[in-house]
């Protein structure tokens, strides 16, 4: 799935990081069930990474997913057990009949966005359009996962989408999102390695729309801070308003080196160009953007 740390770089980057640490974690990206964990696995997971508060992001009606494995139910279920620990998205496959009514449904329990919208659909087809749409009528921020051949396809063409729903809040995550960070990224790469040259196409929307933000989960996220450094010191210090903290792991231990998530926090505590900066990243934006009290 992903080219995590080594040992040495991952006990390396532990140590060489801010004197502060953050005085809050705010977790947008993580699921209620995420292959073998189940939801009392998470709750313990994120408390060993230090994750104060975590947004869990339903399946919806995806095709093929045992009812309630990972749906929506499962996490209101969970955030309503751990009430301090949890909130929750929203969401549906954009081709259901009846994916307002299910969306609409769990924004009315308490549900703040929706997501993760994971279908094999262009990020412009008629069937993303009408979860735009909810977005938009309601200014919810919907998560997309970007996956080149797979989930979300056509990112070139994704700014019409952003300047046809303006009130809709985009956050963008995955391979395809974090691989073109870099201007001359290979669209059929998923994890690039190397030097990183500016004003790629998600550089480029985080720049010039205020409704566009990153999620740093998985190991795309990983990958794109690590693959190189000074790149990523720079591009924090320029989306620094723009970017949230996300896990999206599955493992069950919260720490090591098969967990992506402690390894995404070891690093953005390392490259953020100021404790401030941390901040902003860790919970404040998050904070800001889907309106959750600290």
């Amino acid at each position: 799935m992903v080219n995590l740390l080594s040992r040495r770089a991952f006990l390396g980057g532990a140590c060489a990081c801010w004197a502060a640490e953050p005085d809050y974690i705010l977790d947008i990206h993580q699921h209620t069930v995420y292959g073998e964990r189940d939801g009392e696995q998470l709750a313990v997971h994120q408390r060993t990474m230090g994750v104060k508060r975590t947004v869990l992001l339903p399946v919806g009606t995806r095709a093929g997913l045992a009812p309630g494995a990972g749906g929506n139910q499962s996490a209101v279920d969970l955030a309503r057990k751990y009430s301090r620990e949890f909130v929750f998205f929203a969401n549906a496959a954009p081709d259901d009949p009846d994916a307002r009514r299910e969306i609409e449904r769990f924004l009315k329990a308490g549900a703040l966005g929706i997501g993760e919208q994971k279908y094999s659909f262009e990020c412009d087809s008629a069937p993303m359009q009408k979860i735009f749409e909810i977005a938009q009528d309601r200014q919810l921020p919907v998560l997309l996962h970007f996956q080149h051949g797979a989930f979300n396809m056509g990112i070139e063409r994704f700014h019409k989408m952003v300047e046809k729903y303006p009130q809709a809040k985009f956050i963008g995550h995955a391979q395809t999102w974090w691989g073109n960070i870099d201007r001359n990224h290979d669209q059929n790469a998923m994890y690039p390695k190397g030097p990183v040259t500016p004003g790629g196409i998600t550089d480029r929307l985080l720049s010039d729309y205020p409704n566009v933000y990153a999620d740093s989960s998985a190991g795309s996220g990983l990958n794109a801070l690590l693959r190189d450094e000074d790149h990523a010191r720079a591009f924090l210090a320029r989306h620094q308003e723009k970017i949230m903290f996300g896990s999206d792991c599955s493992d069950s231990l919260g720490s090591g080196e098969r967990c992506s998530g402690s390894q995404c926090i070891a690093a953005l505590k390392r490259l953020a160009p100021s404790g401030e900066v941390l901040q902003k990243i860790m919970h404040r934006n998050a904070e800001r953007i889907l309106k959750i009290s600290p």
